[in-house]
């Protein structure tokens, strides 16, 4: 897994680097495989957060929006599974040692102090906040916690992250980006509300 917590920020180079593999997948016949493996890799070993690439792909593919956000999503879904596993089968080595090095124990006490009053809700609220998901992974697995509770909550979570942004991207375009990028816990909260919105008015049409 990749060394998030040691270090915030990307090093100097990460932009230009991103920069350049999102033009590459502008032009790849496979590019909504590329993100759903992107999107497994950043779940399991967090390098860099996807919407660096995944924004800017959605406003250059806007006819495929949908699609793009529901490959994304499924990549993520298999990835907590495997979090889940490991939590399960392995948490005292793997997971404790996965949780030691990056330095979330912290952390892991406060999900679990939330995950024994709401259960499936903090699920949800670490799923969308910008916190280690893996935490929540790794914990549901350990509690022996219902895998289809856990498969709902996940899918509602990481489905309120990437379709929000669809959403985002669907009505603000460009603006979308430089947003996400200024406040992302702002931007997370807004394509949340916005989603929500989207899927309220479906009912009443």
């Amino acid at each position: 897994m990749a060394e998030t917590a040691r270090s915030d920020r990307p090093s100097a180079g990460t932009p230009s680097r991103v920069r350049r593999w999102t033009e590459r997948l502008q032009s790849s016949d496979r590019a909504l495989w590329v993100l759903f493996v992107a999107s497994f890799a950043e779940t399991i070993i967090v390098p860099i957060p996807i919407e660096l690439v995944l924004i800017p792909f959605m406003i250059a593919n806007r006819h495929r929006l949908w699609r793009t956000a529901t490959m994304v999503t499924a990549g993520c879904l298999l990835a907590s599974l495997v979090g889940y596993g490991v939590g399960y089968l392995f948490f005292d080595t793997v997971g404790q040692a996965v949780i030691g090095y990056f330095g979330w124990s912290a952390q892991l006490d406060e999900f679990r102090s939330l995950f024994d009053q709401y259960g499936f809700w903090a699920i949800i609220a670490v799923g969308v906040i910008p916190i280690p998901f893996q935490i929540a992974m790794l914990a549901a697995g350990a509690a022996s916690y219902s895998i289809v509770l856990f498969v709902i909550a996940a899918t509602i979570a990481r489905g309120i992250r990437y379709f929000g942004l669809a959403v985002l991207v669907r009505l603000f375009g460009e603006r979308a980006e430089s947003f996400w990028r200024r406040n992302k816990l702002t931007a997370s909260l807004i394509a949340t509300l916005l989603l929500l919105g989207a899927f309220g008015l479906t009912f009443l049409f």
